[in-house]
């Protein structure tokens, strides 16, 4: 999708996330999280293709501020910056915390010292795990404890409760907006994938995310999965709020409905998510040694996304298992790979991606290769014989940057991907306007 993808859907335009503005996800309502792009591994057992977001939340009432959820104790700053951008301090009434696990509840004692008057709302099973993460000397340490269908006034607006134990700790619950059908869901219906652009219809394809998120982090208590549901799934949604990952406002039920397939049936892994309504996809994998190929990587994603219609996805393959990206890739219509030159060679995680699809079909498709290289730049063109070798359309021809990309250089990385963007719609550029993609191999060291 176009970076130029519009916020809420009641009409205000996406603000630069990037720059570190908080987001309006409906009215009244702020995404104040922070962005962990950086991050390819989640407490040991998770791998993170895209890094991951801490979504926390402000919420505005005629009576004051909610805060609902913290982030990371390292973006501590990220979440202040954004919380001081929507409310000041003394209005927070409430600070709701679905889930006391660190990655959500790091900036709480700054919050507290810094909004004493605050009221904190947890879990009915949470006391002696709040009590844990703060170790208050005194022993003194003041709280509210909700259970399903408990309520916290804002004056117009009202913070209803759900009880959700064990998704997937003990102490997790669900916050219920009632007049704006906003679900502050907690890791129910998060992931790990880490896009600026923030909302479903407008990041890149995190389908597999979504379920290998559920996987591996849900899936060992699906009968509490069920149990939460059954709250979940009467109430009116036009927004599901999550802990991590986008923030699902397209279509919010689909995401409950997957919940509901994948705690129903182990078979359900086996049936990708519905992608009946995804627009042309263009998939880029990259792998980097010092950082060039992902500056490469990033202006070919900005270039295909000046093209409308298409909806592009980025996924680091040093932080990503093989095997979850074959399904996408087999729903794809263009896949481009990115890796340096190591060798004489192609790095192997790429080729152990390739040699992953021998098993589907792709013939027709648009392929493509680019990578930064040091002496030779063999693997682009390696890359680019194999995607033949499969089938594949190879209609721009690939890019070697030499070591570090300059400014001119990522220009024609972004024109790269902006051409294969134009090979997938059939909307080439004007003559006047077209520029030459440089094949920096050729030139002199």
């Amino acid at each position: 999708m176009s970076s130029s993808c519009l916020a809420p859907k009641h009409g205000r335009a996406l603000m630069s996330v990037r720059d570190g503005d908080a987001v309006e996800i409906a009215p009244g309502v702020h995404w104040i999280g922070a962005f962990d792009p950086g991050l390819r591994n989640f407490d040991m057992i998770l791998r993170t293709a895209n890094g991951t977001t801490y979504n926390a939340y402000a919420v505005r009432g005629t009576d004051g501020v909610a805060i609902i959820d913290t982030v990371k104790a390292e973006l501590a700053d990220d979440f202040f910056a954004r919380l001081e951008q929507v409310a000041t301090l003394d209005e927070i009434r409430v600070i709701v915390l679905n889930h006391l696990e660190p990655d959500h509840t790091g900036a709480l004692p700054e919050l507290l010292r810094r909004a004493p008057q605050a009221r904190l709302i947890i879990s009915k099973r949470a006391p002696a795990m709040l009590k844990a993460l703060l170790k208050p000397t005194d022993n003194q340490l003041d709280y509210e404890l909700v259970d399903t269908g408990d309520e916290i006034s804002l004056g117009d607006r009202r913070l209803r409760f759900l009880n959700t134990p064990y998704l997937h700790w003990p102490d997790t619950q669900c916050t219920y907006l009632a007049e704006q059908q906003v679900l502050f869901s907690g890791d129910v219906f998060g992931c790990h994938y880490c896009d600026p652009r923030l909302f479903n219809d407008c990041v890149g394809d995190f389908r597999f995310s979504f379920d290998y998120y559920y996987a591996h982090i849900m899936r060992p208590f699906k009968s509490h999965v069920r149990d939460a549901l059954k709250l979940i799934e009467p109430l009116p949604l036009r927004l599901i709020a999550p802990a991590h990952g986008p923030v699902l406002r397209e279509r919010p039920r689909r995401y409950v409905t997957r919940y509901r397939e994948l705690s129903s049936s182990n078979e359900a892994f086996d049936q990708p998510f519905d992608a009946s309504d995804q627009p042309a996809s263009l998939i880029i994998f990259y792998l980097s040694a010092y950082g060039s190929t992902t500056r490469m990587a990033e202006a070919v994603q900005a270039g295909a996304e000046s093209v409308p219609g298409l909806r592009v996805s980025l996924y680091d393959l040093e932080g990503g298992e093989i095997a979850p990206f074959v399904d996408l890739i087999e729903e794809a219509d263009a896949l481009a790979f990115g890796s340096p030159t190591v060798n004489g060679d192609a790095v192997k995680p790429i080729w152990d991606l390739l040699s992953s699809l021998a098993g589907i079909s792709l013939r027709g498709k648009i392929g493509a290769a680019f990578g930064s290289y040091g002496w030779s730049g063999e693997a682009v063109p390696m890359i680019e014989d194999r995607l033949r070798g499969l089938k594949m359309r190879v209609p721009v021809p690939g890019l070697r940057l030499k070591l570090t990309p300059t400014t001119a250089e990522l220009d024609s990385c972004r024109v790269f991907g902006r051409q294969i963007a134009e090979a997938m719609t059939n909307t080439p550029s004007k003559p006047e306007t077209a520029e030459r993609v440089i094949d920096f191999a050729e030139l002199s060291p």
